[in-house]
């Protein structure tokens, strides 16, 4: 059975993001396990953590748990143009030492959303440049910018709009044969 980490941007609450990671995951098939990962209670990486043989045990835990997975689903919101720092620390942690990358070769696909018009086209191709540099790669079509996000969930998050169902279980099965060319 393949496992897919799916990593969220945002740590609100109500996060449209999380919303969404959540009905994506049950889009996928039942031979694909996904499973969500924290990273809200990562300490800020610091190299010295490494250097001194100190690193703390949430950043060992999460190193170990992020090399058993297959594949990632990342959904994140756009901040000032780029991604949350959350989210880029968390890549910043799984990429040190260099020597044991935990993310090299492991596929990855980006869902990015905004309330607005634009679908955090920034933290989308930000992010896509930060997974090059890891060695992970990136399904490159469909593209997922979902706009206007809070036009299409409901209160318990589900997506009401079946166009963009039918969009997510299009990208969902992209990834999964992407995926598992690797």
């Amino acid at each position: 059975m393949a496992k897919v980490g799916i990593l969220i941007g945002s740590l609100r609450k109500e996060s449209f993001s999380k919303k969404i990671a959540l009905f994506t995951a049950t889009l996928f098939p039942d031979d694909v396990e996904t499973e969500l990962i924290e990273i809200g209670h990562l300490p800020f990486y610091n190299q010295d953590f490494d250097e001194e043989d100190n690193v703390p045990s949430d950043v060992q835990s999460f190193r170990e748990k992020v090399k058993t997975f297959d594949g990632f689903l990342i959904v994140t919101p756009e901040y000032n143009r780029s991604v949350p720092a959350v989210l880029k620390n968390a890549f910043d942690i799984g990429s040190r030492p260099k020597t044991d990358n935990v993310w090299n070769n492991k596929p990855a696909g980006i869902i990015s959303q905004s309330p607005g018009g634009l679908g955090a086209f920034g933290a989308n191709h930000h992010l896509r440049q930060t997974l090059t540099s890891l060695n992970m790669p990136v399904v490159q079509q469909p593209e997922m910018y979902l706009s206007n996000v809070g036009t299409f969930l409901d209160d318990a998050g589900n997506v009401t709009n079946e166009s963009t169902v039918q969009f997510l279980q299009g990208f969902v099965d992209t990834f999964i044969k992407f995926m598992r060319k690797f």
